[in-house]
């Protein structure tokens, strides 16, 4: 295993802005975004740090930070919690410097305002002895911050982008509470900065700190919060960045990357992007484990060229992507649109690169083809992820392959593709077996979901009803009740642990039938499945006069044969 090469800290803000440390939100980097919901959340959280009762310290999360130094640190996560901190500061200082221009305490509150800059917000180099910003924003807001933030000059009004809108408007919202809080006497610069200098001590972070972008990803992929798989997607986009910008390139054509990245993202969502990224990478290359995406990525994506085309390329995908994970997508025919739901309803991922590979490669040439393939992953995926439950890295890297060859024009026919997925497909006498022990524990809501799909489908092979599985009309009835009554007393409690989720117990009813019998003994339950709509219930009480182990066994090596011929890939 690969060394990880960072270190983990908890660090109180008055220590992270010590000692000439100096922290640089990356060029490419998001804007700054937080608004009134989030000034005010952080604002009530501070003020409870000081009620009688209130909490001694408050956690601020993770900070992701990348320094090969130790003393200058590029923000990796964590910069509209720690731009925030900072504009709250020189809201502070801006109403220390308004107490000192009305005269109260003005000698004093200078000498503070003086203190606080120093400690918090720059400070002064010791070799040019020219003062130095402890907090350097992206490309988009550094200047507003250095230019007026900073040296606490008047803010414009106008020619602002939309995040040094919010900039401005932080400062002012926090003034506006930091003045109300300590108010404006001769005491109020005394308060202002006792307050400020218990709480510095009071807010503290978990702070990671990385040598290299291959080390936050790491971290990116084993911490589990909306921020930090977000800051995932922002590492690969400022490394790409990274590489396309220079000194020859215009402003103009980075704000059109930019643009076209927005539009990635706003079209997946944020916390979907790396999921795509490793989809579309594996359609198109050798299979890529999700740890090692970003260092293989930043080993091949090396030029500007390079960059432009992966980015050209991701625009041109992400599409697709998306569509492949909405089944009501018009893209889509109706045989596609159910392969997709099942998809989901099954949560199998793997065949999406190769799906990829094709569509890009047959669906407008051979749409017919096209459609032959998303149904044979649909079977493959029933049989084998479903029923057979076999490994899924062994399917998956079968299906990159296959996603390489189409990609790579090795395979130039759909035919290619189909005969290739019979690799993974489990033959007959394999699936039955499976079939015929299958148990899908119907509590959790995707297995229910998945026992009504299956009944529902050999219904419809027997009795030509196409009745929909979702509807609320009909349910899921167990004939050997999960919650068994006396009545039930004749099979041993411990094989009835085992008989009642198996599918052979399982069969379709309409809910008010379904209600009606309850726990009832199968003699009661007998009668109601004689009127049901549906055959394969009807079936139950036609060839079975009672209900016991052998009965479930008989009746799933039935379904077992009837599935065979349901979900099979066609010769």
């Amino acid at each position: 295993m690969a060394t990880m090469n960072f270190n983990t800290a908890n660090s109180t803000f008055r220590q992270l802005l010590g000692n000439g440390l100096s922290y640089h939100v990356p060029p490419f980097q998001r804007d700054y975004s937080w608004a009134e919901d989030e000034w005010d959340d952080l604002w009530q959280d501070i003020l409870g740090l000081f009620e009688s009762d209130g909490e001694p310290a408050h956690y601020m999360g993770y900070l992701v930070l990348q320094s090969a130094d130790s003393k200058r640190f590029d923000i990796i996560d964590g910069q509209q919690r720690i731009t925030t901190l900072s504009v709250m500061i020189l809201a502070a200082l801006g109403h220390l410097q308004d107490l000192i221009a009305a005269g109260a305490d003005a000698d004093n509150n200078a000498k503070r305002k003086e203190q606080l800059q120093s400690s918090y917000i720059s400070y002064l180099d010791p070799v040019s002895l020219v003062p130095r910003s402890k907090l350097e924003l992206n490309r988009h807001n550094n200047r507003f911050y250095q230019t007026y933030l900073v040296p606490l000059d008047k803010l414009p009004q106008r020619g602002l982008n939309a995040s040094e809108h919010l900039l401005r408007k932080a400062f002012l919202w926090f003034k506006e509470r930091i003045k109300s809080r300590c108010g404006s006497t001769v005491e109020s610069g005394k308060n202002l900065a006792a307050f400020l200098d218990a709480l510095v001590d009071k807010l503290f972070f978990t702070v990671i700190t990385v040598t290299d972008e291959l080390n936050a990803f790491k971290v990116f992929e084993t911490l589990n919060s909306r921020g930090v798989r977000l800051s995932a997607t922002d590492l690969l986009k400022n490394y790409l960045f990274s590489v396309i910008s220079t000194q020859n390139t215009h402003e103009t054509e980075l704000k059109a990357l930019e643009d076209r990245w927005e539009r990635i993202v706003g079209l997946l969502g944020s916390e979907s992007f790396p999921e795509f990224l490793r989809v579309y990478w594996n359609s198109r290359n050798r299979l890529v484990r999700k740890s090692d995406l970003f260092k293989t990525i930043r080993k091949r994506i090396t030029s500007r060229d390079a960059a432009f085309d992966l980015l050209r390329s991701l625009d041109q995908s992400a599409a697709i992507y998306a569509a492949l994970r909405d089944p009501q997508d018009a893209l889509w025919n109706s045989d596609e649109k159910n392969t997709l739901e099942q998809l989901l309803m099954f949560n199998v991922r793997q065949p999406l690169a190769m799906l990829m590979a094709c569509h890009e490669k047959f669906h407008e040439q051979d749409k017919a083809a096209f459609t032959r393939i998303m149904k044979a992953v649909g079977v493959v995926s029933f049989r084998y992820n479903v029923i057979c439950n076999l490994q899924a890295h062994e399917q998956e890297r079968l299906y990159n392959d296959i996603a390489h060859k189409v990609s790579s024009g090795v395979y130039a026919q759909p035919s290619n593709v189909i005969h290739a997925i019979g690799d993974v497909y489990p033959h007959d006498d394999r699936f039955k077996a499976a079939f015929a022990e299958k148990e899908l524990q119907t509590t959790n809501s995707r297995n229910k979901k998945v026992a009504r799909y299956i009944l529902f489908e050999i219904e419809r092979q027997r009795s030509g009803q196409d009745l929909d599985f979702e509807s609320a009309a009909y349910s899921l009835e167990h004939i050997l009740p999960e919650h068994p009554s006396e009545a039930w007393a004749y099979i041993e409690e411990s094989k009835q642990d085992r008989l009642i989720y198996r599918i052979g117990n399982l069969t379709p009813l309409e809910t008010a039938g379904n209600k009606a019998i309850g726990n009832g003994d199968y003699a009661s339950k007998r009668q109601v499945y004689h009127t049901s709509v549906f055959q394969i219930t009807k079936a139950v009480a036609e060839h079975y006069d009672t209900w016991d182990e052998q009965k479930i066994e008989a009746r799933q090596k039935q379904l077992a044969s009837v599935a065979a011929g349901i979900w099979k890939i066609d010769d």
